[in-house]
């Protein structure tokens, strides 16, 4: 049996299930995600009318964070990640990370460079080992692709890191659009053209599914940690144990969405064979992890103090974070045409959106409670939907 590291990186194969190197590559993000929440606490206790360039701000680091992510799990699910070279990068990448999670609290301040360079060299040093290890292999023109793209964002990414006040945030979010852009268009280049992944690269579809369904179980734990962290130190009362209690709701039914739902005819198990990626499956992603954060600040907060003055941000952030993860897990799959379309999904977000507005006349405490009351009716609806839909059609 020929050995992964004798081959070469174009020639190897990514395993149907995660390695534990990417497991390890995860705990890093588990930190992340803890100071972006906690950049999103801030956000919510500061003057309102600077509420939404700091929101922004937030955005633009969690988008950054995510696309470190999903292109390392894309590398991972291509090729093989037990090969020792592939291991350095991922474990390179890994630091780099770690150190972009700690300049998050000062990444518009003294820490900009710091910040920026440390993305710049990850998303560039990425690509560039690609086409390096890909020497005389097909799949090396779509790394040139992706290492050009990353080179022009990179150029803002140092040049807003250098700078200061809003012209970072400008050049940043150029760079950051650049990036996104280049993903959507598969990284087109003039003289390279415009190449699909599928035609060039031999993604494993499980073990990316399964790397998204891990990343997802990371996501929620920060619900737990949210609330448990914030009731833990004052300790229980009645108002404190109603929003653990509608936390608890809310992560049973963000699991049991997620790895329930069903568009592809099979439910998503936690090893990834059931799912069937959507083309915008990594955007789904972003929404329903930037949604779960959400969703854990707003119920820390209120846990944490629960009587404080309600108010929009408050109530944006509480039922905004179930509506981004319904919206993202409702665009995850494909779609099985054969099987009839569930819009249990759609109709939970657009519920969720109508009580918002509503929501501002009660105290904190219910409010937490009336999103859990709705999340869990989601779920409930869900199954319900589903059940029929597979007594009528044998494919569900």
């Amino acid at each position: 049996m020929t050995r992964a590291g004798t081959l070469g990186l174009g020639d190897s194969r990514s395993p149907r299930s995660a390695t534990v190197l990417e497991l390890l590559f995860d705990i890093v993000y588990v930190f992340a995600l803890a100071r972006l929440a906690g950049r999103v606490a801030d956000d919510l206790t500061i003057v309102r009318h600077t509420l939404l360039s700091e929101a922004g701000q937030t955005l633009l680091f969690f988008t950054a964070m995510w696309m470190i992510w999903s292109l390392n799990a894309l590398l991972a699910s291509t090729y093989d990640p037990r090969r020792p070279d592939l291991q350095a990068v991922l474990l390179a990448s890994m630091f780099g990370t770690l150190v972009l999670a700690v300049s998050l609290p000062q990444a518009f301040g003294e820490r900009g460079v710091i910040f920026a360079c440390t993305y710049v060299t990850i998303q560039v040093g990425r690509p560039l080992y690609l086409v390096l290890a890909l020497r005389g292999h097909p799949s090396q023109g779509f790394a040139l692709r992706v290492l050009a793209w990353h080179t022009v964002s990179g150029v803002f990414w140092i040049s807003g890191g250098i700078s200061g006040g809003l012209g970072r945030g400008v050049l940043w979010s150029i760079g950051l659009a650049i990036e996104l852009i280049g993903g959507h268009i598969n990284w087109a280049t003039p003289r390279l053209g415009r190449a699909s992944l599928a035609s060039t690269v031999n993604v494993s579809q499980v073990h990316l599914a399964e790397r998204y369904n891990q990343f997802f179980m990371i996501a929620l734990a920060e619900v737990v940690l949210e609330a448990g962290a914030a009731v833990s130190f004052p300790g229980f009362s009645t108002d404190r144990t109603i929003t653990l209690v509608a936390s608890f709701v809310a992560v049973v039914s963000f699991w049991r969405i997620y790895f329930y739902h069903v568009r592809s005819g099979h439910a998503s198990t936690p090893s990834g064979e059931g799912i069937q990626l959507s083309r915008w499956a990594s955007y789904s992603l972003l929404l329903i992890v930037g949604g779960i954060i959400c969703t854990a600040v707003g119920f820390g907060q209120v846990i944490e103090d629960p009587h404080p003055p309600i108010d929009w941000a408050l109530v944006a952030i509480i039922f905004g974070g179930p509506v981004l993860f319904l919206i993202g897990r409702s665009t995850l799959e494909q779609e099985n045409r054969n099987a009839p379309r569930c819009r249990a999904l759609y109709f939970g977000a657009a519920a969720l959106l109508v009580a918002a507005p509503v929501m501002v006349l009660l105290p904190p405490v219910a409010v937490t409670a009336v999103a859990a009351v709705i999340l869990g009716g989601i779920t409930v609806y869900d199954q319900r939907a589903h059940k029929r839909g597979s007594e009528t059609n044998p494919t569900l």
